[in-house]
C-alpha cells in the first residue's frame, strides 16, 4: 500500500509547479518500412517506422534519454541538432567525431541535459547520407510558468520540409563517389512526410487544418539534405517570432527562407474567408548547378470548408531571388531583452579567416579519373576510422593534429579570378581553443568551380551572425559595420553565394565540437573541419566522462 502510495506521489509530483525539470524517456529503433512515394515503391531507414520520424518533446532544464537501437544493416548515429551539450559531447552524434557509429543490432542511448534552450530544433542521422529519410523535430517548451515573449497562440503545428529520392539515396551516394562526379538530385521536396502532385504523378499533399480566427505557432524545420527553400502559404502573413531556438524581435513576411539544418517559428492567424489555401515550397539557386526544381504543394484548410473547394493560388518566388533572401536574413535581430540578452563577444581571442572552395583531386578509381572535393583553407577533412572526442580524451596519439590552418595558405581573389591549382591537401587536423576563449570566424565564400551558398552549421554551440556581405571581405572597412547590439543568435548560418559571413562565439563548452557545410553533398566532399575545446578549470568547466555503452568502432 505504501509502495502504491508513494507512486501516486511521484505521479502527482511530477505535475506539481514547483517541479521545474524532469527526466524523459525515448526510444528510438532505426528500421526499414516499404512506401509509394512519386508513384514508385521502395525500402528506406526510419526511426519507429515513420518519416518523418517522432517528435522529441522537453521543457528547458529537462534531461532526455533516447535509447536508439539500430536494426538495419547500415551503422548509424543520430544528431540533436542545435543541442548544446554542455559537457556531454558523447551524446552530440556525428560518427567518428564524437562517438563511434551504432552497428547494427546495437543500442546506445543518448543523454544530454537541455540548458538554456528553448524553442525548435531538429535531430538526424549523422552518418552518410541516411538523414534523407532519418530525421524529425525537437520542441522544447520554456520552463514552467516562463509564457512566450509574443502572444500565446492558440494551437502549435510542426511543418518539416525534406527530400525525397526514387532511388535507394545509399545507393546515390555510393555512385558519386565510385564517378568523382556530383551525386543525382532529389525527385521532390516533401512536406512533413508529403511531397504532394508533381507531374507525371497525382498524389494526396499535406493539409494544415486551421479554425478561422486562432492563431498558430508554426514550428518549420528545413531537414532537406541539399536545398535552401523557400516556404510560402497564399493569402496569410506570417510573423517571425524565432530562428533555430532563439527568440527574434518580430517582422511580418509573407515567405520564410531557410537553408538545410534552419528552422523557423512563425505566427498564422486565421483571418482569411473560409477555404483552400496553396502552401508552396519551392528551391532557391542562383548558382548555375544541378539541384532538384520541383514544386512542394500543400494546402491549409478551413474548418467547414465546402467539399471540393477551389484553391486560392500565391506566386511563387524566383528560383534566384536573391534581394527576397537578404531581406528575410536582414530582418533577423535577436531579442536581446532583459530576459533574452545578446551575449555577444565583444573582444576576439581568436580571430581565424575560412576559405570555402569546391576543387579537383587526383583519383585513378574515379571514372573521370579525378573526384570532386571541397575544402575550407585547402584542407579536404577526412574523418578517422576511431572517436575525434575519444582520441582527444585519452590523449591517443596519430588520430589527428591540431594545426588546422587559422587562415588560407594562399591569399587569392576569392570571389573573382580563381588559382589555376584547384588540388587541395587531405588531412584530419583540428583547432585547439582555450576554455571561454572568444571566436571569431569570417567565412568567405569563393568563385572555385562551383560557387554556392553554404549554410555551415557549429555543433555545441549558438553564434552570432555579426554581419554578411557580398565580395570579398575587407578587413578595415567591414568590421566597422558589425552589428554587435542585438545579431541573430542561430546553430546554422548561410554563407551567401560569392560573399562572408562573420559569426561569433564563446568557447565555453569542452570537448570536440564539429563546423561543416549542412549541404550534405559538400560535407562528403570534405567541406567540415572541428574544433578542440580544451576543459576549463574544475569538473564543471570539464567534459563528463564517456558512458559506459558507447558504440566501439
Amino acid at each position: 500500500m505504501e509502495s502504491r502510495l508513494l507512486t501516486i506521489f511521484l505521479v502527482a509530483l511530477s505535475f506539481s509547479p514547483f517541479v521545474q525539470s524532469l527526466v524523459r524517456h525515448y526510444k528510438f529503433s532505426v528500421v526499414l518500412k516499404n512506401t509509394t512515394k512519386l508513384c514508385s515503391t521502395k525500402s528506406f531507414v526510419t526511426v519507429n517506422g515513420q518519416c518523418p520520424g517522432p517528435t522529441l518533446y522537453a521543457r528547458e532544464d529537462d534531461t532526455v534519454l533516447v535509447k536508439v537501437t539500430n536494426h538495419v544493416k547500415y551503422n548509424i548515429t543520430i544528431h540533436w541538432h542545435g543541442i548544446k551539450q554542455l559537457r556531454t559531447g558523447w551524446s552530440d552524434g556525428p560518427a567518428y567525431v564524437t562517438q563511434c557509429p551504432i552497428q547494427p543490432g546495437q543500442s546506445f542511448v543518448y543523454n544530454f541535459t537541455i540548458t538554456g534552450q528553448r524553442g525548435t530544433l531538429l535531430w538526424h542521422a549523422h552518418i552518410t547520407w541516411l538523414r534523407a529519410t532519418v530525421y524529425g523535430g525537437i520542441v522544447i517548451l520554456p520552463k514552467r510558468g516562463i509564457s512566450y515573449p509574443f502572444p500565446k497562440p492558440d494551437k502549435e503545428k510542426i511543418i518539416i520540409l525534406g527530400e525525397w529520392w526514387k532511388s535507394d539515396v545509399e545507393a546515390v551516394l555510393n555512385q558519386a563517389e565510385s564517378s568523382g562526379l556530383p551525386p543525382n538530385i532529389s525527385d521532390a521536396h516533401t512536406i512533413n512526410g508529403h511531397a504532394g502532385p508533381v507531374p507525371g504523378c497525382t498524389s494526396q499533399g499535406y493539409t494544415l487544418h486551421v479554425e478561422s480566427g486562432k492563431t498558430y505557432l508554426l514550428r518549420i524545420i528545413n531537414a532537406a539534405l541539399n536545398d535552401e527553400l523557400f516556404f510560402k502559404i497564399a493569402g496569410h502573413k506570417l510573423t517571425v517570432v524565432e530562428a533555430d531556438a532563439s527568440y527574434v524581435k518580430p517582422f511580418g513576411t509573407d515567405t520564410i527562407f531557410m537553408s538545410p539544418g534552419q528552422t523557423t517559428n512563425v505566427l498564422l492567424t486565421a483571418n482569411q474567408g473560409v477555404g483552400k489555401y496553396l502552401i508552396a515550397v519551392t528551391p532557391f539557386m542562383d548558382a548555375p548547378i544541378g539541384f532538384d526544381n520541383v514544386t512542394s504543394i500543400a494546402t491549409l484548410r478551413y474548418k467547414s470548408t465546402a467539399p471540393y473547394p477551389k484553391t486560392t493560388l500565391t506566386t511563387i518566388p524566383a528560383l534566384n531571388a536573391t534581394p527576397l533572401t537578404v531581406d528575410f536574413i536582414d530582418s533577423l535581430r535577436s531579442l536581446n531583452s532583459k530576459e533574452y540578452p545578446a551575449r555577444v563577444p565583444l573582444t576576439v581571442d581568436h580571430s581565424l579567416f575560412f576559405a570555402i572552395t569546391v576543387g579537383l583531386n587526383p583519383c585513378s578509381a574515379c571514372l573521370i579519373g579525378s573526384r570532386l572535393v571541397s575544402a575550407i583553407n585547402n584542407i579536404t577533412f577526412l574523418l578517422p576510422t576511431t572517436s575525434l572526442l575519444e582520441a582527444h580524451y585519452y590523449n591517443v596519439k596519430g588520430v589527428f593534429t591540431d594545426d588546422f590552418p587559422a587562415h588560407p595558405p594562399v591569399v587569392f581573389n576569392y570571389t573573382g579570378t580563381q588559382p589555376a591549382n584547384i588540388q587541395t591537401n587531405n588531412g584530419t587536423r583540428l583547432y585547439r581553443l582555450n576554455f571561454n576563449s572568444t571566436v571569431q570566424i569570417i567565412l568567405q565564400g569563393t568563385a572555385m568551380l562551383a560557387p554556392e551558398n553554404h549554410p555551415f552549421h557549429l555543433h555545441g554551440y549558438n553564434f552570432f551572425v555579426v554581419g554578411q556581405g557580398l565580395g570579398n571581405f575587407d578587413p578595415e572597412k567591414d568590421p566597422l559595420g558589425f552589428n554587435l547590439v542585438d545579431p541573430v543568435e542561430r546553430n546554422t548560418i548561410g554563407v551567401p553565394n560569392g560573399g562572408w559571413a562573420a559569426i561569433r562565439f564563446r568557447a565555453n563548452n569542452p570537448g570536440v565540437w564539429f563546423l561543416h557545410c549542412h549541404l550534405e553533398v559538400h560535407t562528403t566532399w570534405g567541406l567540415k573541419m572541428a574544433f578542440i575545446v580544451d576543459n576549463g578549470n574544475g569538473p564543471i568547466e570539464s567534459s563528463l566522462p564517456p558512458p559506459k555503452d558507447l558504440p566501439k568502432c
